[in-house]
Formats: structure tokens, sequence, C-alpha cells
């Protein structure tokens, strides 16, 4: 059986020769809902944006058994649902509906089934009541639910979020997280917030300097007061 994620030897550089991966290798299986913590600077969104090929570095990358590389790329993307920390950069319709439903026009699906898409991600989210509204005028919390039902209109086999619950009251992000343990998907989340971690995730990776310096058990990895210490995080 494949993984969902591999990551073989994974190193990067911008193009100011700042190095933010070092040879990272990463395995995380079907279904597994995995934690990427570390301080600003680590490397987790580095790692995160070579999941879909949107950065290129040195070593392989896996995702459901599709090399990462152009000729895939269209598969890639949509096997890997990408949320991004703000999810301005993601909603740019006329409406709620026009959003959700970008990625499935794009890949050419007919009408019936966007409908069906759009409708399904909408109630996944909890949200079917916006599809006529506009993604401006809704509240941060509410713009996070839409960016992830764009994702989900994809029908991915894997949903990668960084940083979900930043800028978020302690309502919506209680609603995120009952959300997020809702959808039946392999999930990396990139947070600061470590207390959804412990909640929501499993497994934890602790990045630092551009390499994984820890590997493990959520609760096990927070317990770990010289660790978090070492790498900048808090116990929650």
């Amino acid at each position: 059986m494949h993984h969902s994620i591999e990551v073989d030897h994974l190193s990067f550089s911008y193009p100011d020769s700042h190095a933010a991966l070092r040879d990272v290798s990463l395995r995380i299986s079907p279904g597994e809902k995995v934690a990427l913590a570390g301080p600003n600077g680590a490397g987790k969104s580095t790692l995160i944006l070579h999941l879909n090929g949107i950065l290129k570095g040195d070593g392989q990358v896996t995702v459901c058994g599709l090399p990462v590389e152009q000729k895939n790329l269209g598969r890639v993307r949509a096997a890997v649902g990408l949320v991004f920390q703000n999810p301005d950069d993601q909603l740019f319709s006329p409406t709620v509906f026009d959003d959700v439903a970008f990625g499935p026009l794009y890949q050419g699906l007919p009408p019936a089934e966007v409908e069906r898409r759009v409708t399904s991600a909408l109630a996944a989210v909890r949200m079917s009541d916006y599809a006529r509204r506009v993604s401006h005028h809704l509240s941060t919390g509410e713009k996070k639910r839409i960016a992830i039902a764009t994702v989900l209109s994809m029908e991915p086999e894997i949903l990668v979020l960084d940083e979900p619950t930043a800028g978020l009251d302690p309502r919506a992000r209680r609603a995120l997280i009952n959300l997020l343990r809702g959808l039946p998907l392999t999930m990396l989340v990139s947070s600061h917030d470590l207390a959804m971690a412990r909640e929501l995730l499993p497994r934890m990776v602790v990045m630092d300097e551009g390499r994984i310096v820890a590997d493990g058990p959520t609760q096990e990895l927070l317990g770990d007061e010289k660790l978090l210490e070492a790498h900048g995080l808090e116990k929650p």
C-alpha cells in the first residue's frame, strides 16, 4: 500500500541562498492526522508548498503514489487540498458558490457534477446557507470554512492546512476543530496551536531550522518540556 505522503531527502534553498529545508524525510499513511509544529522560519510552510508542486527542491516527493513532477501536477493538485493561512488568498470569486465551484469547473466536470460537489462541500463545512453570499463580507472563521470547502469540492485524498486556527475567536476555533475532526481524510496541519494539535492530531512532527527534529505521538512530545523549550514551543 502506498503512503499518502512520502518525502525523501528533500532540501530546498530560496534564491537568497537561505536553506529552508535540509534533508527532510517523512512518511504519512492514509487516514493519519499529523501536526506539523515548530518556530517561525522552521521550514513548515516551505515543506507544505512542495506537496503540490508550488515549490521544487532537491529530493523526491510522492503523494498518493504520484511523483510530484510537472506531468503529474494536475492529478497531484486534485489529490492534495492545500488551505492557506489567509483565506483571502483562496477566495476571489463573486459568490461563495463560485469560489467552491472553481476547482471542479477548472477540472472540466459537467455542470450537474459541479453542483453536486459544491452542495456537498458546503454541507461538510456547515455553510450550505452561504452559497449566494459574497465571500468578502464574511467573518474570518466563515472565510476559513469556505476556503476548506473550495478544497473539499475537488474531493482530495489529503488535506493540508497552514495555521487553520490563526485569527479565529474561541467559538470559531472550536467550530473549525469540530469540523476537521469529522472529515475522513489524511491530514497534515501546520500550526502554533498546540492545544488543537493535542486534541485533533494524534501524531506530531517538529521542525526547526529546516530539519525534522522530532516525530512521534503528540501527547508524548507535548509532555517533553526540554524538547519544546529547545525548539521555541510552549506547552499548551
